[in-house]
């Protein structure tokens, strides 16, 4: 490995751990990770010749000796993998508007009443299955968002509700992972015929359901006494009719947003579009029935429409995003994750179990996506055995690439959302949540093995 790769692998690591350590330094991690991409790609960019042949062997035979092609080269690689990262981008900020629009206007207070419990405990056990669920329909991300606003409207008292957003994080990554639409890595396994729907619901659902259940029956001892929602209908009193909406309304802007957003899987099922798409035909939909609402409403009702409500999205988040994910495309495209990947191979005699259990840690360290792009190029699919569609090797690493996501808070979209939304930091996170995501994490894959071993002795 050259200097330069080695400086680039340091650069991310000194960044990384200014961003966990975000509660000392008291520098925004959003500014950390801005400087960590441009920092790496700087340095990416004093030798890119000896990068583009490790990793684009074919393509640099056309450009050796031509300085101008190959940095007009280069500058290709670094736009796709910025327009990668935008399309999650804008996802992000679709899903967060919607959301957000739905929640100012109403639409969650009948959900609100549904999982209305004055037992902390009897509250848990409500938000973890219906995010569970929830997050094998819709992403992860946008499930974490959804559940974090009405937690907002049930928990007033901030330390409850980390405790709660902690296990939405960890019940969002597990439901991702048992879906072949849960997760963007499912996706990647599903689309290039490595899993089955039917052999990974089968045979990760209950895996995935021990992640959650471990952690939640081990949190809830963290909850006591009941709920304090003295000041609920306080807050919700009802406004003047010209200001607000009717309750038909409300429901309308519910289904609309919610609904809509369940059915954006199946809108790139039919299109093939990029799933972002799917989220700014919602949004815009979204944003003409609000307006049709509004027309004939008073001046102040302006507080509540979208173009207002665009505002409050959290752009230090998205620019965070911004910052990790182009970060990381340089150690891809350096060739530092896949010789990782090989490294675990080699490392542990190809023990699948020890491999993907590995890479799952490492996905809450880096972003799951490349590290199984990585898999996927190492491993070919094979027509019998480990390797096989709905081998044991791939199944795990969609079970441990999912779920792996939630040892820390910035290990998954679903923990970077709930840290800008809760306001949660990574040591308390790590402190309080961490460990227990890991027994959980351990659970899950020994119950696949049990399962693998003793039940689905045959692959499918």
């Amino acid at each position: 490995m050259s200097s330069l790769a080695i400086a680039i692998i340091v650069v991310f690591i000194i960044g990384y751990l200014l961003i966990a350590l975000e509660s000392v330094t008291k520098v925004n991690k959003a500014a950390v990770a801005l400087f960590m991409f441009v920092v790496v790609w700087t340095l990416y960019m004093i030798d890119p010749g000896s990068f583009v042949l490790l990793e684009h062997p074919a393509e640099f035979g056309s450009l050796d000796g031509n300085h101008d092609k190959l940095i007009q080269y280069v500058n290709e690689i670094i736009t796709n993998h910025l327009g990668d990262t935008g399309t999650t981008l804008f996802f992000l900020m679709g899903a967060m508007t919607i959301v957000e629009v739905v929640d100012q206007n109403g639409g969650f207070d009948w959900v609100r009443k549904v999982m209305h419990t004055k037992s902390k405990r009897g509250l848990l056990w409500r938000i973890a299955p219906m995010t569970f669920f929830l997050s094998a329909i819709l992403d992860n991300m946008t499930t974490s968002i959804v559940m974090i606003m009405i937690l907002r409207k049930l928990v007033k008292d901030h330390k409850d509700r980390m405790v709660y957003a902690a296990l939405v994080i960890i019940a969002a990554n597990a439901g991702g992972a048992f879906s072949p639409i849960g997760d963007v890595t499912t996706i990647m396994l599903w689309n290039k015929g490595l899993i089955t729907a039917l052999g990974v619901i089968s045979e990760i659902l209950i895996p995935s359901i021990v992640a959650l259940v471990v952690p939640a029956l081990i949190m809830q001892f963290m909850l006591k006494g009941d709920l304090d929602n003295g000041d609920e209908d306080k807050d919700n009193v009802p406004q003047t009719a010209e200001q607000e909406l009717g309750n038909r309304q409300r429901k309308v802007v519910f289904w609309v947003g919610v609904g809509g957003l369940i059915l954006v899987p199946v809108f790139k099922s039919i299109t093939h579009l990029p799933p972002f798409v799917g989220i700014l035909l919602v949004l815009s939909v979204l944003w003409i029935v609000t307006e049709l609402f509004y027309r004939h409403l008073h001046r102040s009702s302006v507080k509540k429409r979208v173009v207002s409500l665009i505002r409050n999205i959290d752009m230090s988040t998205i620019l965070f995003f911004l910052g990790i994910l182009m970060a990381v495309s340089c150690l891809q495209e350096i060739g530092a994750l896949t010789a990782m990947g090989k490294g675990l191979n080699v490392t542990f005699n190809g023990n699948h179990f020890m491999v993907t259990g590995i890479i799952g840690v490492l996905s809450s360290i880096i972003d799951n996506v490349p590290l199984v792009a990585g898999c996927m190029g190492m491993y070919p699919v094979q027509p019998t055995g480990d390797f096989a569609t709905d081998g044991i090797f791939w199944q795990l690493l969609a079970y441990c690439a999912g779920t792996g996501g939630s040892l820390l808070i910035i290990g998954s979209a679903a923990g970077v959302v709930v840290m800008g939304l809760e306001k949660i930091t990574f040591g308390w996170y790590m402190k309080h949540a961490s460990w227990i995501a890991f027994v959980g994490y351990l659970a899950g894959i020994l119950s696949y093995y049990v399962m693998r071993e003793f039940i689905f002795t045959n692959p499918l």
